[in-house]
């Protein structure tokens, strides 16, 4: 049975996954799973590409062991990062991670020299010192010799996968999340990036998911014992193969990828580039079939994620079970506002929130049920004032939300905004991101037939639990 192996990169760790269909159905094995990690190196804080490199290599040795029939690989990983190579096809350092401090007032720098509106206008994205026109930025302000010697930008989907393969060129989903994009042309802003300073040759070929990027080159072949097979430009950031394996036909719906981001939002057609939706802080990133995922990214499990890394490293026993129980047993007393910049990488995230709830006169949340429920409620209410603004962008109110990733087996999350929405919420599935590549490579290579019957196999696999909301909670 042919075989499609999805390399899905998150921000904590990676996986390969190998897919296959049949009875029109999609199933999915984890053939390897390994922990992606942010090192601090000096004054940078660095993603460790050439482990991951290898832990990739590691997965399509596995899958060869196992005997399947590869029939293509595809690679998804987050957003706004990039690696530069040089005139020679060499990797000129590490990616830095976007958690790292060199943006740090770079928007400002940068809305000195352009219009604010008038480049929202152009370009649709929700404004974030993480994205790569301020990181790139940063780099040509300091005179960065990385940049001057470079000769290509890739993203990590890109650069994985010119590693694969020798093919340099940008996938348009992840190309999208630059800030370097002209949302409604979807080519490279030139205009924009002649006006900031940044080379020109860095962008190159800009190509849609389903596009077979080339092959497996014949040293990572023999290294791995795969065959030459296709590696595939699918949507490349994890969000847009997420969103392609929703399960419903349903127009008035809105998706949640949860994760630690939450990615907010709907699929539309084309780019709403509206003084509302610039005002509201959405974004227009670019899906699968050329669609438009108007979106705000909202911070997501990463509050969570880092107070159980903090309550484990004291030695307390964690787990998600243990501390959702413990949420559970709690009155709801503090919203928080997760998006707040005291969140975005404290050096200790349970004194962040007690500080912030004391500055703003709020009560502190002490027990860690009650800083768990502290972060639920407000993650909740966040996607509820989210969706109050995507209702007056869009044309029809939504009506139900989809959850998706990870995030989705939080069912008292999945409740709680439930009952802040006031409509259903659908959970699953929790593997989006890998089905949705997996499904993406198979269109590429003609074994479904059309986007149309993709979805087919997406509904007729996944069966999304429902949460009503509970208004009297």
């Amino acid at each position: 049975m042919k075989t499609y192996l999805a390399i899905d990169f998150g921000g904590g760790s990676g996986r390969v996954i190998a897919g296959t269909i049949s009875d029109g159905m999609v199933e999915l094995e984890e053939i390897h799973r390994f922990t992606n990690r942010q090192i601090k190196a000096g004054k940078h804080v660095y993603w460790d590409f050439l482990s991951l490199f290898e832990e990739m290599k590691t997965g399509l040795r596995i899958a060869a062991q196992k005997g399947y029939d590869v029939n293509g690989i595809g690679i998804d990983t987050w957003g706004v990062d990039y690696g530069l190579i040089d005139k020679a096809g060499n990797l000129i350092g590490n990616p830095v991670c976007y958690r790292d401090s060199r943006t740090d007032g770079m928007p400002e720098d940068v809305f000195r020299l352009i219009d604010k509106s008038e480049h929202y206008s152009e370009t649709g994205i929700q404004v974030m010192s993480i994205n790569t026109l301020f990181q790139l930025y940063s780099q040509v302000k300091a005179s960065d010799p990385q940049i001057q010697i470079a000769d290509k930008l890739l993203f990590m989907p890109d650069l994985f996968s010119y590693y694969l393969t020798g093919v340099a060129n940008n996938e348009y989903c992840i190309a999208s999340t630059s800030e370097l994009l002209n949302a409604r042309k979807k080519t490279w802003a030139t205009d924009l990036i002649d006006k900031l300073g940044l080379p020109q040759q860095l962008f190159g070929d800009i190509i849609q998911p389903g596009t077979i990027r080339g092959k497996l080159k014949k040293e990572i072949s023999a290294e791995t014992g795969l065959a030459e097979v296709d590696v595939i430009a699918v949507g490349s950031h994890d969000t847009a193969s997420a969103i392609i394996a929703i399960p419903t036909l349903e127009k008035d719906s809105a998706f949640l990828s949860s994760g630690t981001w939450s990615l907010l939002g709907a699929e539309v057609d084309e780019p709403i580039l509206t003084k509302e939706a610039e005002k509201n802080g959405f974004t227009n990133e670019g899906g699968v079939g050329e669609k438009v995922r108007f979106l705000q990214n909202i911070t997501g499990l990463w509050i969570l994620q880092r107070l159980m890394n903090e309550w484990s490293a004291k030695g307390e026993s964690v787990n998600y079970d243990q501390i959702i129980e413990e949420a559970k047993q709690v009155k709801p007393q503090t919203i928080i506002f997760v998006d707040d910049s005291c969140f975005q990488n404290p050096d200790n995230m349970e004194k962040a929130i007690q500080d912030y709830c004391e500055r703003n006169n709020k009560k502190k949340p002490i027990t860690r049920g009650e800083v768990v429920r502290c972060v639920l409620e407000s993650l909740a209410y966040r996607y509820k004032q989210g969706i109050d603004c995507l209702n007056q962008c869009l044309e029809q109110p939504v009506k139900q939300l989809n959850i998706i990733g990870g995030g989705c087996r939080n069912k008292l999350l999945n409740q709680l905004t439930a009952n802040y929405l006031g409509i259903p919420v659908y959970a699953g599935p929790v593997e989006a991101t890998a089905m949705g590549n997996i499904l993406v490579q198979a269109w590429a290579k003609k074994e479904i037939a059309s986007l149309d019957e993709l979805k087919e196999i997406v509904i007729k696999s996944v069966q999304p639990q429902v949460y009503y909301p509970e208004l009297n909670k």
